[in-house]
């Protein structure tokens, strides 16, 4: 690699303006503009910020994310791993306000570029899902509650995508994501081991290693193959694919934070549903009613803006990661297929 693709603290050229017209492989120079001084903040000890792991004590201090559950809660009582699941579910949640109340230094457009640098350095290093949304939700977590500089943001990144293939470990395919080394070079050695284990050590405190958490992937791995059942058999793997193309373009959006990742994964198995066969009526069905605890009529907010999201981008054309991967053969070209502008209102009725 080029020593010249390193930038230094003495550029006068706005890294962000960088990254949006330089940013085409995973093995990259850095997203943001590098300090050599720089090191990883300190937390934010007890303050009025909501963190996911403490009680808040004034519900006006901070929006609640939308989950609109049904009335039928019982239904589930049975199985004590999905109870255990939603249990979780609500403690280990990032705040959905943190961009405007905790972060003066970065915004929505830079967390939209780096989650998408993520999917890249997933797919490069053949890395599980989990991995990529456990990465997003560590990412988040730690922002909720740290305020992090632009020059930071992607040694924030990289470490909670490492931590994430730490433990997931034999999620991963091959061996060099469990190295520091490999870590940094996808960085365009922007970062020092050092700086790298630094930053790790300030997550995992943060978070008080509270790592096992429901994502969206973990609930759409339940509801799918449900869904599937409904589906013909030349159709299973398409499903599958645009229900997971769905989830991953939320994963970009600061703002689907208000949504739980239960609601998003039943909201793309809803979609996807819609999009195999917009003329099959209904759309939803009692058994994945019943699976995800969810009405037709709950879903129709998180729906629509997941639908938004087939049609632009949450930072422009430059974010592209998700769409790139989803075009492939493997995933049956799941983002090239015709997505409805809008959707009838009688689906949610």
């Amino acid at each position: 690699m080029s020593s010249t693709a390193k930038r230094t603290s003495s550029s006068k050229e706005n890294p962000l303006g960088d990254v949006l017209t330089k940013k085409k492989t995973t093995q990259v120079a850095p997203l943001f503009q590098k300090n050599n001084q720089s090191k990883p903040p300190n937390t934010i000890a007890k303050s009025n910020l909501l963190v996911p792991y403490e009680d808040a004590s004034s519900e006006g201090s901070f929006f609640h994310a939308e989950s609109d559950l049904g009335d039928d809660d019982d239904d589930d009582e049975e199985d004590p791993q999905l109870c255990g699941a939603f249990a979780c579910e609500a403690k280990k949640r990032p705040a959905i306000d943190y961009m405007e109340r905790v972060q003066p230094n970065i915004n929505s457009t830079m967390h939209a570029i780096l989650i998408d640098w993520l999917v890249e350095v997933a797919e490069a290093f053949s890395l599980s899902p989990e991995t990529l949304y456990l990465a997003v939700n560590c990412l988040d977590r730690y922002l909720s509650g740290n305020v992090i500089t632009e020059l930071n943001l992607q040694l924030l990144g990289v470490s909670c995508i490492m931590i994430s293939a730490k433990y997931y470990g034999r999620g991963s395919v091959r061996a060099p994501p469990r190295q520091v080394e490999s870590f940094c070079y996808i960085t365009d050695y922007s970062y020092s081991r050092n700086e790298l284990l630094e930053m790790e050590s300030c997550v995992l405190n943060y978070l008080k290693f509270e790592l096992t958490t429901p994502t969206a992937n973990c609930f759409l791995s339940r509801f799918v193959p449900q869904g599937k059942r409904e589906e013909e058999v030349l159709s299973h793997l398409l499903f599958e694919s645009l229900a997971s193309y769905l989830c991953e373009l939320s994963l970009l959006d600061y703002a689907m934070l208000r949504y739980t990742p239960l609601l998003v994964a039943a909201s793309a198995v809803f979609l996807a549903r819609y999009v195999l066969h917009p003329s099959r009526k209904p759309s939803w069905s009692s058994t994945l009613e019943h699976y995800t605890r969810y009405r037709a009529e709950h879903l129709e907010a998180c729906v629509k803006n997941l639908l938004r999201l087939c049609h632009e981008s949450p930072s422009g054309d430059n974010v592209v990661a998700v769409r790139k991967k989803y075009s492939k053969a493997k995933y049956k070209f799941a983002a090239n297929m015709i997505y409805p502008t809008s959707l009838p209102q009688e689906l949610f009725l």
